[in-house]
């Protein structure tokens, strides 16, 4: 992140991972340590927001995110919750099972209308997004699109000096969006 940062990478960076490797590391170590690195947040994917009290602490304390995730096997009883601690957005699981796997259901648009009931933060859908039409109709209905697997796919898709090209060709084609048109 900070050698990124040093190159004059602008875009946010939230860093996605799992709770045991904060607990190793000392969450409030990961929380300064990644706000002094330029990271924006992060996304605990097993971390529930009832059991992330401290967490979302040290998180607030380095002005970092914590960002929250909602998937379709959440209930609706339980959406106001998991919203009231985001900060910056709400990460949208649109698909049950693992990242880079099944493709974003036609349902995504009701279950981010459900989310919507409970909150005005943005919501960013994932999994399960790859084609352009999915980040399309994603966009549609979502203030932001995550696409994760794909975009790993074409990091370790061939030469470390090519790298930033085919992430760069995969993003165009995808968003429709060329860095001079952007």
């Amino acid at each position: 992140v900070r050698e990124a940062r040093a190159q004059g990478l602008s875009a946010p960076l939230v860093l996605m991972g799992y709770d045991n490797p904060l607990l190793a590391y000392g969450e409030e170590r990961a929380a300064a340590d990644a706000a002094d690195a330029g990271a924006d947040g992060f996304i605990v994917v097993d971390l529930p927001p009832d059991e992330a009290d401290a967490f979302r602490r040290a998180c607030a304390d380095h002005g970092v995110s914590f960002v929250p995730l909602i998937a379709p096997t959440t209930a609706e009883s339980r959406m106001g919750e998991v919203a009231s601690v985001a900060d910056s957005f709400i990460y949208c699981v649109s698909v049950t099972g693992t990242t880079g796997g099944a493709a974003v259901p036609p349902e995504v648009g009701d279950l981010v209308a459900t989310i919507r009931q409970h909150t005005d933060v943005p919501i960013a859908v994932g999994f399960g997004v790859s084609t352009e039409e999915q980040v399309a109709r994603v966009g549609r209905v979502a203030e932001g699109v995550i696409v994760g697997s794909a975009i790993i796919a074409a990091i370790e898709g061939g030469s470390v000096e090519g790298c930033v090209d085919r992430v760069r060709a995969y993003v165009e084609r995808v968003t429709g969006r060329s860095r001079e048109g952007a």
